[in-house]
């Protein structure tokens, strides 16, 4: 077993396109993946503002909106169809339409819409604006309210808890900034670490193979020296993804290293075990590429972070059972991001070893068809 260990890690630092995926594409994903989403959240999208009625409420109101983080005011036109020329030109993402009579009828205690246009074909885009304005329309609105009131003689503190009689305080939990790369890049690692090993073993398991020709070793010393070889492999790429990534990106880690690890040992056994099964299913490297590059997308979409998990129908919730990262991203994001005890990810744990054993059994299985076949 041991002999078979030191063969393959020979091969994956000799075999190009085995040392192409397995290390210098690890390197390369490291560096490049996180980038696009430093920002963390999108900040002042740009919208056109539409003021019809010149006043100086709606000046106000305009400023606040401006001066918001989600939205800023791009440009001020005087009609809708040159704003909307401007949404339509990719320009602006939105329109914010102030109407004639606003300040009269916020004097006068009548309701005074106001109506916004927001680009919803990118839809963390219309997320911001809608979000951003109306927070700004409903602080308006109450502080108007409140100096309605006052001025009609009522307790001040009466008017403020009257205009807004319930007053919501949110906390963002395991996400203090509210950004997309916190939510994203955990479980995306994740995926990616099991792209990269999918790809390398199915490649190592289908490229000519002189060192283990002449090996005295059975089926189950050969699939368990090679499981060992990946783990040593994964004990130098998987923490620099899973602990040394999210800290260098200022992403919230509540987890130890060490139940980290014991999450993630199941996890490399079972993406490994599954690789040599297709390797050994399809015996040609370039079909092995194309068979992990098509079925990446649909992985990506059974993992449960795209899509939540609970709302795809059932028959494709047991599929994404057989997928070890659907089960590994939740373990793992769990334990590290969000600081679990092993005992509250015991389903995700305990199927990731169901699958290193099924996925295994099955190597070894294949491994003992092949060796006849030879023969």
């Amino acid at each position: 077993m041991l002999a078979t260990c030191r063969i393959e890690l020979q091969r994956i630092l000799s075999l190009r396109p085995a040392f192409s995926v397995l290390i210098l594409a690890a390197c390369i994903y490291a560096a490049l993946y996180p980038q696009p989403y430093r920002g963390e959240a999108l900040r002042d999208v740009p919208i056109a503002l539409v003021d019809l009625d010149g006043t100086d409420s709606s000046r106000q109101f305009a400023r606040r909106v401006d001066a918001s983080a989600d939205v800023s005011i791009g440009a001020e036109l005087p009609d809708e169809p040159s704003a909307e020329r401007e949404v339509f030109g990719r320009q602006l993402y939105g329109i914010l339409v102030i109407p004639k009579y606003f300040e009269r009828d916020l004097l006068h205690g009548r309701p005074s819409p106001v109506a916004l246009y927001a680009d919803a074909s990118y839809f963390l885009i219309y997320s911001r604006i809608s979000g951003g304005v109306s927070a700004v329309a409903k602080t308006f609105g109450a502080e108007v309210e409140t100096a309605r009131l006052v001025a009609m003689h009522v307790d001040p503190a009466v008017a403020a808890a009257a205009s807004d009689p319930m007053p919501l305080t949110t906390v963002p939990l395991f996400n203090p900034q509210g950004g997309y790369a916190t939510y994203l890049l955990p479980a995306a690692f994740v995926l990616l670490l099991q792209q990269m090993l999918l790809i390398g073993v199915g490649l190592l398991g289908t490229l000519r193979n002189d060192g283990l020709a002449g090996s005295p070793a059975g089926a189950l010393a050969t699939v368990l020296g090679k499981l060992l070889a990946y783990l040593v492999l994964e004990a130098v790429v998987l923490p620099f993804y899973l602990i040394v990534l999210p800290y260098l990106y200022d992403i919230p880690r509540l987890g130890g290293p060490l139940i980290i690890f014991a999450v993630s040992l199941p996890f490399v056994l079972s993406v490994s075990a599954l690789g040599m099964v297709v390797a050994a299913l399809f015996r040609n490297p370039l079909t092995v590429q194309l068979v992990f590059a098509a079925i990446g997308i649909p992985f990506l979409f059974l993992a449960g972070f795209s899509w939540p998990t609970e709302a795809m129908p059932k028959a494709l919730q047991y599929l994404a059972l057989l997928v070890p990262s659907s089960s590994a991203i939740n373990g793992i994001v769990s334990v590290s991001q969000l600081g679990a005890p092993l005992s509250d990810v015991r389903t995700p744990f305990l199927t990731l070893w169901a699958l290193a054993l099924f996925y295994g059994c099955l190597a070894v299985g294949l491994e003992v068809r092949m060796r006849r076949s030879h023969h």
